[in-house]
């Protein structure tokens, strides 16, 4: 018979290690997965992790990728750390790019340099609104979090889609969905001529060690971390409850809203319909992988932003499907939740007694 039992003491070498552990699970996962495809498995698997940091051009797209993972992930990881299972990211990064394009396309014909922190500053408040909404349900109603913000990812896409379909739609555009062309004092600058690597990457690395600093270096950090390992401990200790929600869901919405009016003024310089690949749902990938800290985020950042990369690469040199990134990314969270089971339990065989 077998029995689950808690570890009285998890090992800290094993939380550091898992995340490694599931990554090279994850790969042997992938030589079996490309081998039932018949493709090579070290081939397909150099394609996809090492190619795309073959040369500067793919570092520097893997990087603009790597920022609204990044940004998006330490808000998550601050939500994470707090028990606020937050899986609207994805929604909120969407209305930031909406908020966003529409102070942009209010002042496409100015070249004021105050259009593009007004742009930003209204990217970052549509995140925060649209983090607000579930936030306000959860703590008035006790409605569940993780299906209030699911559904209101749908809801900000369905709104974008209606948005570029609709009144944003550029009059010129040949009916095509999609936004007319940001004005140059509404979009990003770029940081390496001949590159798209633009000011959102800064962006992203600064939220990372602002969420370091505020969760190891501020007593508002310190209440995060112990409402999230001892809810009751922390009621009795005095800590507000509703404003730590307050606190992390906004941050969480404002670092996603900025992910999402970064990719419309940077990168793609308008309003389109497939604004973001996924990117708010891959950064609770990337927040797991980072051990829920803002700093490991950084490096699990980039990773999932190879991966990315890598499976554009894999489609077009070897005509692997580009859901097999998605499949990674699944199997990759599933193996790195296993270890962190396996770190917390372990399993009990109990012989059975025959009479």
């Amino acid at each position: 018979m077998m029995r689950i039992q808690a570890r009285t003491e998890p090992s800290s070498l094993m939380k550091v290690a898992s995340p490694l552990i599931a990554i090279v699970c994850t790969l042997l996962f992938g030589c079996i997965l490309f081998s039932a495809l018949n493709k090579n498995p070290f081939e397909a698997l150099h394609v996809l992790l090492i190619a795309p940091l073959s040369d500067m051009y793919n570092v520097g797209e893997m990087l603009v990728k790597m920022g609204p993972l990044l940004l998006c992930a330490v808000g998550l990881s601050l939500c994470y750390r707090a028990n606020m299972w937050n899986i609207g990211a994805e929604g909120q990064l969407l209305a930031g790019a909406l908020g966003g394009s529409v102070v942009a396309l209010a002042f496409i014909d100015s070249e004021s340099v105050f259009v593009l922190p007004c742009a930003l500053l209204a990217g970052i408040v549509s995140g925060m609104f649209w983090a607000a909404i579930p936030t306000f349900l959860k703590l008035r109603f006790n409605s569940n979090l993780i299906l209030t913000t699911i559904m209101f990812n749908y809801i900000g896409l369905y709104l974008l889609i209606w948005a570029v379909n609709g009144p944003l739609r550029d009059p010129d555009g040949y009916g095509f969905p999609e936004s007319a062309l940001f004005s140059e004092a509404a979009t990003l600058p770029t940081l390496f001529d001949g590159s798209r690597i633009h000011l959102g990457i800064l962006f992203a690395i600064l939220s990372a060690f602002i969420g370091w600093f505020v969760l190891t270096k501020t007593h508002l950090g310190f209440q995060i971390r112990v409402f999230g390992a001892d809810e009751p401990a922390a009621k009795y200790a005095g800590f507000n409850s509703k404003k730590l929600s307050w606190f992390v869901m906004l941050f969480s919405g404002a670092l996603a809203g900025l992910a999402g009016v970064s990719e419309v003024t940077g990168p793609i310089g308008q309003l389109v319909p497939n604004v973001s690949p996924g990117y708010g749902y891959s950064a609770i990938i990337v927040a797991y992988l980072g051990r829920l800290h803002p700093l490991g985020a950084i490096v699990a950042a980039i990773f999932l932003a190879v991966l990315y990369m890598g499976g554009d690469l894999a489609q077009i040199q070897m005509g692997i499907p580009v859901a097999v990134v998605g499949m990674f990314q699944g199997v990759l969270l599933f193996f790195l939740l296993a270890c962190d089971f396996f770190i917390r339990n372990r399993l009990i065989f109990n012989k059975q007694a025959t009479h």
